[in-house]
């Protein structure tokens, strides 16, 4: 969907600001565009608009080169949300959201509803903030009423330049869970440009690397944090990359541990019974459908009745499919030595941090292999 080929911006002092880019962004991918200040990146997204024009080579949207096309037609098709949002004051949430329907043509009726939709999508209530005017917005509502804006006219391009820069940590988070959340309903092709490595990993499909007006690494966030390309790299994404990579590493049923499990209606001494025989401290009660009912430890089953009877309620469990970081806080907040894993209601098994370690160094493994992670035995990873 866009293609930049050998594409370079000098200025008249002779300043490169970017030198001989080349790379291509799928339709529906998210590429985040990450690097210090003044490596090259925004003006890499804002030549994509004509905003900056480009000193040599090629940029193509949609097979066409950018060069022979109108700047205003081509802005109109492209969604461009920055980081001070830049809404209209004298105009309501509606209006503001409505603005480039409006300007490419649409009836009035037409552009109001799809801004009403588009603020939905955005998580907010159009009966509510439609009406209400920039100001008396906070400024993650902005934010996403920026967001609404861009996608306003369905453009098949989205730019993003800091766009949650300016809001506290807690709601920049929700506003990244909504963020793909939403990308994930209407799959825009997106340049997202950020200096936070942590928010180029959670929200990027691919990542571009800067070094000084460079790209130095453009690959998936697993590969740039498991195998940095260059020196450069591996300082910008930190001595901690490990700890990052849990974030982009989906816990996998391969993963997992089985441990003992006992039913409800079993008794308990004969539950104590076979755990002792196993040499187990604990199991996992689920019931005749493989649904987790809690756990129990071979203590409480001492006193008779039935393993229902002495259960305790499971509250460190995940679902697959959720990232490592999220089993290891989960772990974390409730003092646990492993946590549950489950598919809707039904239990997979157990993740230990034993088995997230190397359920971490496979991921990297088979990133560099080039094979899926399953195909990587934990034995192979444990005893390298």
């Amino acid at each position: 969907m866009i293609r930049f080929e050998d594409v370079t911006k000098r200025y008249p002092d002779g300043t490169t600001a970017v030198g001989g880019l080349s790379f291509e962004v799928s339709e529906g991918e998210l590429v985040t565009l990450v690097g210090p200040s003044g490596c090259g990146k925004t003006t890499t997204m804002m030549m994509v608009n004509r905003l900056i024009e480009p000193t040599s080579g090629r940029i193509l949207v949609g097979g066409e080169d950018i060069a022979a096309v109108d700047p205003v037609r081509l802005r109109r098709r492209i969604g461009y949300v920055i980081q001070q949002v830049g809404l209209f004051p004298h105009r309501t949430v509606l209006d503001n959201t409505a603005t480039v329907p409006a300007l490419v043509g649409w009836k009035k009726a037409k552009a109001r509803a799809r801004a009403a939709e588009l603020l939905e999508l955005v998580g907010l209530d159009p009966a509510t903030y439609g009406p209400r005017y920039p100001d008396q917005l906070s400024g993650g509502q902005r934010q996403r009423v920026g967001v609404a804006r861009a996608l306003a006219a369905d453009p098949p391009v989205l730019l993003m330049d800091e766009p949650f820069g300016a809001v506290d940590p807690v709601v920049r988070a929700q506003l990244q869970d909504e963020f793909l959340r939403m990308q994930a309903a209407v799959r825009k092709t997106v340049l997202l440009v950020t200096h936070d490595i942590e928010e180029a990993v959670r929200l990027g499909d691919r990542i571009a690397v800067y070094g000084q007006g460079r790209i130095e690494q453009f690959d998936t966030p697993g590969a740039v944090l498991g195998s940095p390309a260059t020196p450069r790299v591996a300082s910008f994404v930190g001595a901690d990359r490990g700890l990052k990579r849990l974030s982009v590493t989906e816990i996998e049923p391969g993963d997992l541990e089985q441990p003992p499990v006992v039913r409800p209606d079993d008794p308990a001494g004969r539950a104590a019974a076979e755990l002792r025989a196993r040499g187990a401290r604990w199991a996992v009660v689920l019931d005749d459908r493989g649904e987790l009912h809690g756990w129990v430890g071979a203590e409480d089953l001492q006193g008779g009745g039935s393993v229902g009877d002495q259960a305790h309620r499971m509250s460190a469990w995940v679902p697959v499919g959720a990232p490592l970081k999220q089993a290891f806080g989960v772990m974390l907040q409730h003092d646990a030595g492993w946590v549950a894993v489950l598919d809707g209601a039904r239990f997979l098994g157990v993740l230990t941090p034993a088995k997230l370690h190397e359920a971490l160094r496979r991921s990297v493994d088979a990133e560099a292999r080039g094979v899926a992670r399953a195909e990587v035995p934990f034995d192979s990873v444990a005893d390298a």
